[in-house]
């Protein structure tokens, strides 16, 4: 639970630093990252690059950063990025695509959130003088909107493959990433291995207040330093921060199987009631479905604030429940029987 006594399901990105972590973060060392380096942030940098399997890493203050420092690196202005439908970087970052990079979102309709080698070639331009260029391909894993889904390896492999054919480079949002490997069983560096660079995320599932970082080659993630600055997201003593990342990678990786199960059990649960749907998820976000005749998503969620669970409204007829580290088996069962009041 979080707040004074709220279970809030919104996302994994409401959860509250734990006493282990703050330690971690006002014992880290410091220096002046944008003058020289931070010591500890170089090393949560070095970490995630090895994690990854990539050359190097970079600390950002947002994902959506991150993502769209990917974007400026890989295309140029009045090209096209192919990304699936319901992605974050199409939906969720305010038209940063077009308005940093100049470039077009080519969207494509997935199954589940995973894109398909087959629906990537169909969306490749063919180069011709009618067409925008095609730059970069867009992937992203867990999908958020398609709750959570894992997209498997081979289907990232598959993409690839293809990418390369077509000299294409790939950008993995990874924001859970962390996720999709602890329900999977495939290492991190499996999945990053599929692109040129991946984004991944401190602040969600991991329990960090702030953080992601990007991680590819050494010259890229050279010349996204100098991106990051350009877009203001240089930090001095920031190994405060990437002190909360380093505690976090050792103690709340593994425990995300802990979100991933009340997710399902959540999911269960909702799926019982009356009027209400929810597959089971692959990790930790459960879109439940309103269904019932005369109620939408909108009074569902009213009615859980009023017992004291928040939820987000994932468009119409949809509600997105997202389990975390401050969210225990009470918590679970609050959701549970607010959400039998509230549909009754």
């Amino acid at each position: 639970m979080t707040g004074a006594g709220v279970v809030d399901l919104r996302s994994d990105t409401v959860t509250r630093p734990s006493p282990g972590m703050r330690r971690a973060m006002a014992d880290a060392e410091v220096g002046d990252d944008v003058l020289g380096k931070d010591p500890t942030v170089d090393l949560l940098e070095r970490r995630v690059a090895g994690l990854l399997g990539k050359d190097a890493a970079l600390f950002f203050p947002s994902g959506t950063q991150a993502n769209q420092t990917a974007l400026l690196l890989h295309t140029r202005p009045g090209t096209e990025a192919i990304c699936e439908a319901e992605s974050h970087v199409f939906h969720y970052e305010y038209a940063d695509a077009a308005w940093l990079s100049g470039v077009q979102l080519h969207p494509v309709r997935s199954e589940g959130g995973e894109l398909r080698a087959s629906d990537v070639a169909r969306a490749v331009r063919p180069g011709d003088r009618h067409h925008p260029s095609t730059t970069l391909v867009c992937v992203e894993n867990t999908h958020n909107m398609h709750g959570g889904s894992v997209v498997p390896l081979a289907a990232m492999q598959a993409i690839s493959e293809l990418a390369t054919e077509r000299s294409l480079p790939v950008h993995l949002d990874g924001a859970r990433l962390w996720n999709a490997s602890v329900a999977s069983g495939t290492s991190l560096a499996d999945f990053a291995a599929c692109a040129d660079t991946v984004m991944i995320s401190l602040s969600k599932g991991l329990g960090c207040p702030v953080g992601s970082l990007l991680a590819g080659p050494a010259d890229l993630i050279s010349h996204a330093w100098t991106v990051r600055k350009r877009l203001g997201g240089g930090m001095r003593q920031v190994g405060i921060l990437a002190g909360a990342g380093l505690w976090a990678l050792d103690n709340n990786v593994e425990r995300l199987a802990e979100d991933h199960e009340r997710a399902r059990w959540l999911a269960r649960e909702a799926d019982a009631l009356d009027g209400l749907r929810a597959d089971p998820p692959d990790t930790n976000i459960v879109m439940i479905r309103v269904e019932k005749e005369g109620l939408d998503e909108a009074a569902v969620a009213d009615g859980l604030e009023a017992r004291g669970v928040l939820v987000l409204s994932a468009g119409p007829g949809r509600l997105r429940a997202v389990t975390h580290l401050d969210v225990d088996d009470h918590g679970v069962e609050r959701c549970v029987e607010a959400l039998r009041e509230a549909v009754a």
